[in-house]
Order: structure tokens, then sequence, then C-alpha cells
């Protein structure tokens, strides 16, 4: 953090001297990295700029072609400006070829009109700039162990955007990949004003990096992710109006860019964010924790196959040769606040009582899960899989068997009275748990297999609204499949990729949609005539706007290929933008 030249001038040992600006103005907000005192002609080959050259002039060219050099070679170094003290070697002013190069560059000029130690002028200077440099310094410590204890304390996401806002002190927002808000906090400005049409907005915010300013849109900007998964973007607005440091002094910068602390709160809040999404809360029993490892071990490929079959059999969990069926059993609603508007739990958006009742109903269901399979008499790894789901990865004698040892468990869980009052569904909705099962498999190295197609199925079949005692693979068409993954990041970077160039169009041309042209056009099955008419245009039209969606998304809409990824993009992105 250094000072401008201005704010030297007003230093008490600078005024001592009385100062008076001879040319260059223009420069006065330039930053003072340092002071230099020099009384050579030559002395810019051994500066690095930003420093004030203090000088009394007795060793500068005599030549007005080497004063004109001398000043050249300073303003070519970047330094902030030159003091000349007068009455030593120019007795009332600089000469006019000095002023006057130095106004053409726009390099501060300053005469010293009475004798002043330069020794208390950088001793003013330095002192000014460590002050600053240790106010920045605890600054940052103050941010470092804000955010350290928020990752100790295990903090939401609304906790930790709360807090990036408040030490900023400017609006900041946490979006996922797809544009939409997770979490914000306006500091005091209006929330609407804030997110009033966000995902177009956002669209047009491109930073150059993965942390960058965009100063055409206002908006500090970096990337949230851990183990190269980036699932997010958190970004605080920082106009560029005013200095948002302390100590009155600034950091040498490029113009116009935020402070180098602003840039250190978004990274450090931005890791813990990171972080507190890769920690798993685990209350349960050491019995369930070892089912819940071995089932995580699977589904991650953390653990050795053959070291989990061994730790399976000796808490009597039979898996080697034996028919695996995947099971996953899930509540069909989420938390009940998400029915009334409420974001997901993960955002930090609930109600306190909320998020509590949550892993009650998750332990709830796992019990009862357990409960049914000792009455169906079936041997299994069981836990929760995620914050609603409870997975089980049956071991059944043989393949023959399974259908009947599906129904027997689901007739079984039924039974256990699962949907009691707090958890059953509105009237005239299905039964308010979901058991989906996966393909079966021959082997353990197969079960991951099993075990995700039953957790896409548990989530897909949320909008089912059949109540079948077991859903399976074949009851989810691709909406379905496409809404379960809409969270994550791959679909999300796969929209994107298919779709990011039409979107930043119609963000910029909000009169002008090209989305719903492409829409009809595929869902027309790419007849144009059919697709001119459910898009009401005339048939000219509409293919003049095919043409420039071929061009801005540099594709073959004649290609059945390319329409066939479109519109999977376009169920993806449906997907995405529907609660």
């Amino acid at each position: 953090m250094f000072p401008t030249v201005r704010e030297v001038l007003a230093l008490d040992p600078v005024r001592h001297g009385a100062p008076r600006l001879v040319a260059g103005e223009a420069g006065l907000d330039r930053r003072v990295r340092w002071v230099h005192v020099a009384e050579v002609p030559d002395i810019a080959t051994l500066l690095g700029g930003g420093e004030l050259v203090l000088t009394t002039g007795i060793g500068l060219p005599a030549d007005d072609a080497g004063l004109r050099a001398f000043i050249g070679d300073l303003a070519d170094v970047g330094v902030s400006g030159l003091v000349v003290e007068l009455g030593r070697r120019y007795a009332s002013a600089v000469p006019r070829v000095m002023a006057a190069a130095a106004q053409r560059r726009g390099l501060p000029l300053v005469e010293l009109r009475r004798a002043t130690p330069f020794v208390r002028i950088t001793e003013a200077v330095h002192a000014l700039i460590v002050d600053a440099q240790l106010t920045e310094l605890r600054a940052t410590e103050e941010i470092h162990q804000r955010f350290t204890e928020l990752s100790v304390e295990g903090a939401g996401p609304a906790e930790v955007v709360r807090q990036a806002a408040e030490l900023a002190g400017c609006p900041v927002v946490l979006e996922n990949l797809s544009r939409q808000v997770l979490a914000y906090d306006p500091a005091g400005e209006s929330p609407e004003l804030l997110l009033d049409g966000w995902e177009q907005h956002s669209r047009r915010i491109r930073p150059a990096g993965r942390t960058a300013y965009d100063a055409d849109a206002g908006w500090l900007v970096t990337t949230v992710g851990a183990r190269g998964h980036d699932w997010g973007r958190l970004l605080l607005r920082w106009p560029g109006g005013g200095d948002l440091t302390s100590g009155g002094a600034a950091e040498t910068r490029p113009p116009g860019t935020p402070p180098t602390r602003l840039t250190i709160l978004l990274e450090r809040a931005a890791s813990t964010l990171a972080l507190g999404r890769l920690i798993r809360r685990d209350a349960e029993g050491l019995e369930r924790q070892i089912h819940r490892t071995l089932l995580t071990a699977l589904l991650d490929h953390s653990r050795p196959v053959d070291e989990v079959a061994l730790r399976a059999r000796a808490l009597g969990v039979t898996l080697e040769r034996r028919h695996l069926v995947g099971v996953v059993v899930r509540h069909r609603l989420d938390e009940p606040a998400a029915e009334n508007g409420a974001g997901p739990a993960e955002s930090g958006l609930l109600p306190d009582a909320t998020q509590e009742a949550g892993p009650a109903r998750l332990r709830d269901l796992a019990e009862a899960v357990g409960q049914a399979l000792r009455e169906a008499k079936l041997t299994a790894l069981t836990s929760a899989v995620d914050d609603q789901a409870v997975g089980a990865l049956l071991a059944l004698p043989d393949a023959t068997g399974e259908e009947k040892a599906l129904a027997t468990f689901a007739a079984a869980l039924r039974r256990t009275r699962v949907d009691v009052p707090a958890v059953r569904s509105p009237a005239g909705r299905p039964g308010s748990v979901i058991v989906a099962a996966g393909t079966g498999v021959g082997t353990l190295r197969e079960a991951r297999r099993s075990l995700i197609e039953a957790r896409q199925v548990a989530d897909a079949a949320r909008r089912d609204r059949r109540d079948l005692p077991i859903f399976r693979l074949p009851h989810v068409g691709l909406a379905g499949l496409l809404h379960l993954l809409r969270d994550e990041p791959r679909v999300q970077t796969f929209v994107e990729r298919e779709l990011g160039a039409l979107l930043a169009h119609d963000a910029q041309h909000p009169r002008e949609q090209l989305l719903g042209t492409l829409r009809a056009y595929l869902d027309s099955g790419r007849n144009k005539s059919a697709a001119a008419v459910a898009a009401h245009l005339s048939r000219p039209a509409f293919y003049e706007r095919l043409a420039r969606i071929a061009r801005i998304l540099e594709a073959d809409l004649d290609s059945v290929e390319t329409c066939l990824s479109l519109h999977v993009a376009l169920l993806a992105l449906d997907a995405i933008r529907t609660p």
C-alpha cells in the first residue's frame, strides 16, 4: 500500500520546503513506492519504478538535450515524480526545458523553494508506507482468522457469504455453474435490484482467469471448487468508485481494479465454501459408520474391492460370489420447507428448525430400512448415502431370487409405517417413500454401477406420479434422468458448452430471444415449416433466425447428431431451471 504524490506533498517535512508544482499535475495521483535521493544523470538505470526522486540538481546535465533525456529516462522507468531543491544548482526555478519535458510526459515536477533535509522527507514517506502496510496486514490477518473459524465451525454457505459481504462492505453472490443463485448478501443494498434478471446479468460477467475482475461489469469473480471439480462462482461487486482500504493510502495497482485485500477475501471465502462442501458430518453408531464407509468406498473407489469384501465379511455381510443389487430409499419430498419456497439445505437458507429435522428424519428412514431388511431376512450393507436417501447393497444367493427379494423388502418397508404423519405426503399424492433398485450384478467390482443407478432412479422418480412398489431404470425417461443430474457440474458444463453462446446472445439482446426459435425447431423434429408455425413466424423470418443460431453456435443444424446434442442440452437446461 502506497501514498500518492499528492499525499506526499501534504506531509509536514515537504511543506516545510515550500513546495511548488511546476509540471505534471495529471500525475499527482501516482503511487509512491519509495523515496530515492539522486545527484547523477543516469540514475534511471538503478530504479524499478514507483520511486519519488529527490535531487538538488548539482549533477544534472547543463544542456537542454541532456535535461530532456534525463526527464525522458525517468518517465520511461515509471518514477512517480521528481522533486528539485532550489538554491544549489538552480537559484530561483528549474529550467524551462525541464518543466516542458515533464509536462509532456505527465511527470510531476516539484520545486522546493526552501532548504529541507531530504532525510526527514524519506523518513516521513517510509513511515506512512510501513503504517499502511501494517494496516493491510492486520486486515488480511482478520480475513484468514475469520474464515478459519468458519471452516472449523462448519458454517453453511449463507453464513460464509454473509461474513464475506460484512468484511468487504460490498454485495456478494454465490452461484452454481448454471448461474443460479445459491446464497447472497446485498450488504445493505436492495436484494431485488441485486438479483433481478441475475442469470442474464451473470452471463455478461466474463473475467479472464480463475480469479479476476471484470471492469465493465464491476464484479470481482473467483471459481469455487476443490479436487479439480468446480461447482460454482463467488462474485463480489466492486464498481471501482472509492477506495475500500483503510489508513488513507491505497496500494499500487492498475487503475480501476479492486484492492488486493478484496481478492484475498474472495479467494479465502471460496476456499471455505469448497472445504465445507467436502466435510461430512456423521453422528451414527460405529457399526453404521462402517457400513457407510464401505458403501462410500464402493461408490468413490477409495478402497480396494478386496478390502471392502473382507471388512464386510467381518461384519457378517458376505459379498463374494453373491448376486448384488443396489437399492436406494428416499422420501419423495425434500425438506418440508422446500415445498414453501425455501432453498435447499445446502444453501444455508433454511430455518434452523428445519435443518435440525432433516437429520432426524433421515435417521428414522435408515432405521426403517434396517428393520425392513431384517424382517425380509435379507443380507445387505446399508447406510445413508446423502442428506435425503438411504442406500443398501443386497447380497442375494443368485439372480433368480432378485424380484422376489425386492418385492419382499418393499412390502416390509411399507409395514414399518415409514409414512408417519410428520412426513406424510399431502392428500392426493403418492406415498412419501420411494424404493428404487439398480440392475443386479454378479461381482463386487460392478456394485458401484448398481448403486449409482438406484440413486439416479430414486431421484428421478420423485416427480413420477405413480405409486410403484419398486422403481427400476425402465421407469425413468430422459427428462427425469436429466432432472436428477441437474446439480452435476459436468451436466452444467455440457449445457454451457452447447448453449452458452446462444444464452449469452439472448442475455445481450433481451428483445430477440433465439433460444425459443431453436426449441421450436428441435421440438418439431427439425421440420422447419411446422416449427415456423409453432414459433408464430413467417418462414423467411424463421429461416433467417435459424441461420443466425447456426452462426452463433457454430453448429450444423441439418446434422442429426448435432441437433440431438442440442436437444439434450435444452432438456438439461429445463431441468436445471426447474426447482
